[in-house]
């Protein structure tokens, strides 16, 4: 509970000067659930009629002593609620069930609002965590989590990521132009590989998000895209010169498949055969002198080739030496073998350098600022 003010009252003590618990003999053990029933009903007009000054909380006990007194069946207890700062008290009538256990009854007559439910909006308890003393409340991180679509296994820095980055967008009051809002839809969609409107909309059923919810986050996006565009231009060309290494790119071919043994035997042999030895054994025939790897007639290996920049290779294969192979090891669940045939230096002018660069000086930054801000989590 976010507030330690709350007190009981007892009908069945002499009034105090402090407040203390309400409560009264055991009653009658015919009392029946009709007429606890009626007693609920009963419960909710009392509650709506004490008085919520401070000054009055005497008064409010008295009605409640009054009115347990004629049902000391209910062992009723009145719970205050006296919040400091406030001019208003809150109440809850306890009732014991006849057929064991017990009832909590709230009531409010002006907002409407229970104090219980009240003291769920306080400020620490609608918020995740706070990063530099601005909080990140429930609603945003659930809408980022649902947005993921996945587990993730970073989550927790991917939600602190997210608070920083709403922080930085505060003092951006310009408009979003309808071509910054399509790309981060497009960007959305691409993750996914969500193809079209159909696809899309299954998705977000899928994942609880409402298209409303769908274009908030996109809209976000749109505006941590203007973030990660200030480390575009000079920042980006700075940090490849610092990392080169980072941006190379490997001409590599892998493997995947969910057992080890399965994949040994695509290993035996020179490097440059890695590849026709994955596609003979995919073959879906048994060929005289290339019998099929075991676990390969049904389809569970899977082969993927590419000369691309080294982060977007699979994590085994990004610091791999040119003509080595490696594996089999463990890979997202399964288990990769795979060879690099060539790594040539980046080209400083090349668009796709250029992009890697941005997002990884922008991501640098960034986990700096995760490393350097200050904290709190409230809920995990």
């Amino acid at each position: 509970m976010p507030t330690d003010q709350s007190t009981h009252f007892s009908a069945s003590d002499p009034e105090p000067a402090e407040p203390g618990p309400v409560g009264v003999a055991l009653g009658d053990p015919t009392h029946d659930r009709a007429a606890f029933g009626t007693d609920l009903a009963d419960a909710v007009t009392l509650l709506r009629g004490l008085p919520t000054t401070p000054e009055m909380v005497g008064d409010a006990y008295d009605l409640v002593r009054g009115w347990s007194s004629r049902r000391p069946w209910l062992r009723a207890q009145l719970v205050v609620d006296e919040p400091p700062g406030t001019a208003r008290v809150g109440y809850d009538l306890l009732l014991e069930h006849p057929e064991d256990g017990s009832v909590a009854l709230s009531a409010e007559t002006a907002d409407g609002v229970p104090w219980l439910v009240d003291h769920s909006t306080h400020w620490a308890a609608a918020n995740v965590l706070s990063v530099d003393g601005i909080g990140l409340s429930i609603a945003a991180a659930l809408s980022t989590i649902r947005a993921l679509g996945a587990r993730d296994r970073q989550l927790h820095e991917r939600l602190v990521d997210h608070r920083i980055l709403l922080t930085e967008m505060d003092g951006d009051t310009e408009p979003l132009t309808v071509a910054e809002t399509q790309r981060a839809a497009d960007e959305f969609r691409r993750r996914r590989g969500l193809t079209g409107r159909a696809r899309t909309l299954d998705w977000l059923a899928e994942a609880g998000m409402s298209e409303e919810a769908f274009w908030s986050h996109v809209k976000t996006q749109a505006l941590i895209g203007r973030v990660r565009e200030r480390f575009a231009g000079e920042p980006a060309r700075r940090y490849l010169a610092e990392h080169p290494d980072e941006f190379t790119v490997r001409s590599a071919a892998w493997v995947t498949g969910p057992r080890p043994e399965a994949l040994h035997v695509l290993l035996d042999g020179p490097v440059a055969q890695f590849t026709d030895r994955v596609t003979t054994a995919l073959l879906p025939t048994r060929h005289a002198g290339h019998p099929a790897v075991a676990g390969a007639e049904d389809r569970r290996l899977h082969l993927e080739a590419a000369a691309t920049l080294t982060p977007r290779l699979p994590e085994p294969l990004r610091g791999l030496p040119a003509g080595t192979a490696i594996g089999p090891v463990p890979y997202d669940g399964g288990h990769l073998a795979g060879v690099v045939y060539e790594v040539l230096p980046p080209d400083p002018e090349a668009q796709e350098v250029l992009d890697a660069a941005r997002d990884a000086a922008f991501q640098a930054w960034l986990d700096e600022r995760r490393r350097t801000s200050h904290i709190r989590w409230f809920w995990l």
